[in-house]
């Protein structure tokens, strides 16, 4: 189908390097109810993670719609959850609505330690927390040093004290994070307003459908086997530099999206596939701010491209 790929395979970078990553922020979630409260909540599968196995998940709305995506990592009596800066205080208060009389300390740890992504060998740092990053295997290491000077603030030293590895941009990460096709929020998705399948949540070890129980669980089990989810993340391209985040995605000059995250001539878009492999189908553009695009599914995606039968397009 022209236009349009199944998985595309990327090389990734293998140059030691760390980016500071200052839009994210940490909370704790720490007492000798950590484990059991966060597993009652959480997508992901608190039975699989500590402190040096990370994972990937997200609290939900009881409709099954993503409040916060976050990494996660055991730490002491507890875990760090690592989420969209802006949001920790409102993620720390959310989770303390479900405490009633768990015994469990949430707090914003965001000014005690710093969030780097790392790519190369394992990062090797004095009181450092590393993880692998969870989403995809060999994307690259979770990185959470202390602050730099007793009131917190970035990571103190070149490539947040990392041994070996050389400073990076913020920019260098989305762009490995865009080659891969790996989702971000707000960047690709709006929260509150998407579901996990919609940021490919299910494709990369977000959601744990088997572990039980969590809020919003009947909804996004539900879509899971009944195979609904029609909206997706892909990996959308052009010949020129794409447009900026938030442009709208036209397919046969109809809305069939949004761009997300955007590196030079690639990009993120969330996209209702059906309208996308239909408009090609019958040979007409897919634009974004008249930018001609075409689009390929990451190499991790299960999900496919919708057959095209000829029946029409489904408008609901």
């Amino acid at each position: 189908m022209t236009g349009i790929s199944e998985n595309s395979a990327t090389t990734q970078d293998a140059t030691q390097a760390a980016a500071r990553l200052d839009w994210r922020g940490l909370v704790r979630v720490g007492g000798p109810d950590a484990h059991g409260f966060l597993q009652n909540l959480l997508t992901c599968d608190l039975d699989k993670v500590d402190a040096t196995t990370g994972g990937y998940g997200a609290l939900l709305t009881p409709q099954g719609k993503i409040l916060f995506d976050f990494l996660i990592v055991g730490h002491g009596d507890g875990y760090l959850i690592e989420a969209n800066r802006e949001q920790i205080a409102d993620l720390a208060k959310r989770l303390g609505f479900y405490r009633l009389r768990a015994k469990v300390e949430i707090e914003d740890v965001s000014g005690e330690r710093g969030v780097l992504a790392a790519w190369g060998e394992k990062p090797e740092a004095a009181d450092a927390i590393v993880m692998a990053d969870p989403r995809f295997a060999g994307f690259g290491w979770r990185v959470y040093a202390p602050a730099a000077g007793s009131t917190g603030g970035p990571v103190g030293g070149p490539a947040g004290g990392l041994d070996g590895f050389s400073d990076a941009p913020a920019s260098a990460y989305h762009a490995r994070r865009v080659a891969l096709g790996l989702p971000e929020a707000p960047f690709d998705f709006t929260p509150g307003d998407s579901f996990p399948h919609d940021a490919d949540m299910d494709d990369l070890n977000g959601v744990a459908f088997d572990k039980g129980c969590f809020v919003g669980q009947e909804v996004v089990s539900r879509m899971q086997h009944r195979g609904t989810a029609r909206r997706r993340i892909v990996k959308a391209s052009a010949e020129t530099a794409l447009p900026e985040t938030g442009t709208e995605i036209l397919a046969d000059g109809k809305p069939a999206g949004t761009l997300g995250s955007v590196a030079g001539t690639q990009g993120l878009a969330l996209v209702r596939l059906d309208r996308i492999a239909g408009a090609l189908a019958r040979g007409a553009d897919v634009t974004a701010d008249g930018i001609l695009l075409t689009f390929a599914l990451p190499e991790f995606a299960r999900f496919t491209w919708p057959q095209q039968t000829g029946g029409g397009e489904d408008d609901a």
